[in-house]
């Protein structure tokens, strides 16, 4: 029993001085915690830290000694504010494999989480976008305090909101989910609960008693860590609630009802409200290849499972490393940061049907396999 134990702690050590430390693992009571610790970057995915998480959450779901497990960010930014998309960047110019590898890596564990069997609490206070949402979204519970501010904003450097957005969006009510999957929009503090993104709102004063009353439960089900949660809830002015996200809801859904992305500029531009201007403009400065892409890709996911999800943006994933969008966009926003992309096709005309129905074929041996 002591020869494993020394194993244990030899394991932790080589584990934490591998990674750089760049996430971290405690057992804390029977909780299992994960801390996402890049701060300075606002903790942002990298391949490094999928291939620690991946290993750890498979072995917690098998330890009958693991009950549940909270994930958190380091520092008082970010949960994880996207994956590393500069690695990726370099990767793809110098045609390397880390353009399949992290895709292919990351939506394995976004699978993992969303199949995840014990309670899983994701404690997103902060900035929570693109590879920090799939680290948290498909998790039974996720807690947004008013520091969250929530956003899927990939259109905007070429790609599509993929780690799963093709499942979670398409279900959020009414257009929200295409409105927020274009347009980039963020979403802040409470709204992200009142829309359904995160499942309970907390006071972040108040996460860290909420973290010693989650690790301190006996052996919980799902149903026991929903009460503690529900009991930190705060409640909130229904009449507040309402009018936020109800004029949100309401507005995409006037204007967000179309067959096209062509047809949601139209209505855009006949509606001339100062919603739908800002909207019009924000869609202006995207890439059209990836407007495109991420239209079909809400409507196709509506029907789908996260797994069917996942094997599709997988290839959407791939067909956007061959494109030229991607490395423009990352250039322009967030190398050079001159923010004015040259896309090519430059306008949504210039997208073509069988271009966009390209990214979506099969890769054959290449595919993702869940």
């Amino acid at each position: 029993h002591l020869m494993h134990h020394i194993e244990n702690v030899v394991h932790w050590v080589l584990m934490s001085t591998k990674a750089g430390s760049e996430v971290l693992f405690e057992k804390v009571g029977n909780a299992g915690v994960i801390t996402l610790n890049r701060p300075k970057a606002l903790n942002a995915l990298n391949l490094t830290m999928i291939r620690h998480i991946y290993p750890q959450l498979k072995k917690w779901d098998k330890d009958s000694e693991t009950d549940l497990v909270i994930i958190k960010g380091a520092g008082d930014k970010a949960f994880c504010a996207g994956g590393d998309i500069r690695a990726i960047t370099e990767a793809g110019k110098a045609g390397d494999s880390l353009t399949q590898d992290l895709f292919r890596e990351e939506y394995i564990l976004n699978n993992t989480i969303g199949t995840y069997q014990k309670p899983y609490v994701a404690l997103i206070d902060g900035i929570t976008m693109g590879g920090g949402v799939g680290l948290s979204i498909h998790g039974r519970f996720r807690v947004a305090t008013e520091k969250t501010l929530f956003a899927m904003p990939e259109t905007g450097i070429g790609l599509f909101p993929d780690v799963g957005g093709g499942y979670f969006l398409p279900r959020l009510q009414g257009k929200l989910g295409l409105f927020l999957a274009l347009t980039g929009f963020r979403l802040k503090g409470r709204d992200v609960q009142r829309v359904g993104l995160a499942t309970h709102f907390v006071q972040s004063d108040k996460i860290v008693s909420l973290q010693k009353d989650l690790v301190d439960l006996k052996s919980p089900s799902n149903s026991d860590v929903a009460q503690l949660l529900d009991s930190y809830q705060e409640q909130m002015g229904f009449l507040y609630m309402f009018v936020f996200v109800g004029l949100l809801l309401f507005c995409c859904f006037r204007l967000f009802s179309a067959g096209s992305v062509e047809e949601i500029m139209e209505n855009l531009k006949k509606d001339g409200s100062a919603f739908a201007l800002k909207q019009t403009e924000t869609l202006a400065k995207m890439s059209p290849t990836s407007l495109k892409l991420t239209f079909r890709q809400i409507q196709e996911g509506e029907r789908m499972s996260l797994q069917e999800v996942l094997v599709m943006e997988y290839r959407l994933s791939q067909a956007c490393m061959r494109g030229n969008d991607f490395y423009e966009g990352v250039r322009a926003v967030l190398i050079d940061k001159d923010q004015s992309p040259k896309w090519k096709p430059s306008t949504l005309s210039g997208v073509s049907e069988q271009a966009i129905e390209e990214c979506f074929s099969s890769l054959g041996e290449r595919d993702l396999k869940l």
